[in-house]
């Protein structure tokens, strides 16, 4: 498994490479879940990162405007991003969530970059007006996308993904995405309490950035080496 974390800064990013983070995922906690950062600081973090940590940046919790969402992917990739996270919010249906992620995978294809596409849903999304979380790997798979991924939509609770999604459910949505060759992600305030269900769930990526924020603070507690790297070795033991 490989660990993500979520820095907003250069300097939160540098505690990243210090604490040998395998991806470095660029968001704004301030708009939302899957928050979208500003392109010059992506920028900024490619910049100091080193080349072998890849960048990965999320694009917004997106409303259902294919065009506006495959711009602001193309944006980020030209920024510098290895990885574009497209949080589906706004797509009401399967059909219309395929139809936003072919958008971005078109415009990937069509200006040749080398970027992985995350078609990321939320476990809470039938409850939210969004498509349900067991559905993301079919959308994923029909828009050639290359992950498939799970996050919360609501950070303020304290409630993690294994609050909203039982481990059958999680257990479901790995053994599907794997079966339609999808890349797998799981996010959503995982704590280390947690490592031990996903040691048994095996995703390829496990995202987090409260569980290493100081105080458990995702929106003001800057990130810790010390946390990190304490999470990084407990995931791989």
């Amino acid at each position: 498994m490989l660990l993500l974390i979520s820095p907003v800064s250069v300097e939160e990013a540098q505690t990243c490479v210090k604490a040998a983070v395998d991806i470095i995922d660029v968001k704004n906690p301030q708009e939302g879940s899957l928050g979208a950062n500003f392109p010059w600081v992506i920028k900024a973090i490619r910049e100091v990162v080193p080349s072998e940590i890849p960048i990965s940046a999320t694009i917004g919790d997106v409303p259902f405007k294919p065009g506006t969402v495959s711009l602001a992917a193309l944006g980020a990739a030209h920024a510098g991003a290895s990885f574009i996270k497209v949080g589906l919010l706004g797509t009401k249906t399967v059909t219309q969530a395929i139809e936003l992620m072919r958008a971005v995978t078109k415009t990937i294809d069509k200006f040749k970059l080398s970027v992985s596409v995350v078609a990321a849903g939320y476990a809470e999304g039938t409850t939210i007006g969004s498509i349900a979380p067991l559905d993301i790997p079919l959308v994923a798979s029909e828009s050639a996308s290359d992950f498939a991924m799970l996050d919360t939509f609501n950070k303020t609770t304290g409630e993690s993904l294994f609050d909203h999604l039982s481990f059958a459910d999680l257990e479901t949505f790995i053994t599907h995405s794997r079966k339609l060759d999808l890349g797998t992600a799981l996010g959503g305030a995982l704590q280390r309490k947690h490592i031990p269900l996903l040691k048994k769930l095996q995703p390829d990526i496990v995202g987090i950035r409260s569980a290493v924020c100081e105080n458990g603070d995702r929106f003001h507690g800057k990130l810790s080496e010390e946390l990190i790297q304490g999470f990084r070795q407990e995931l791989r033991q």
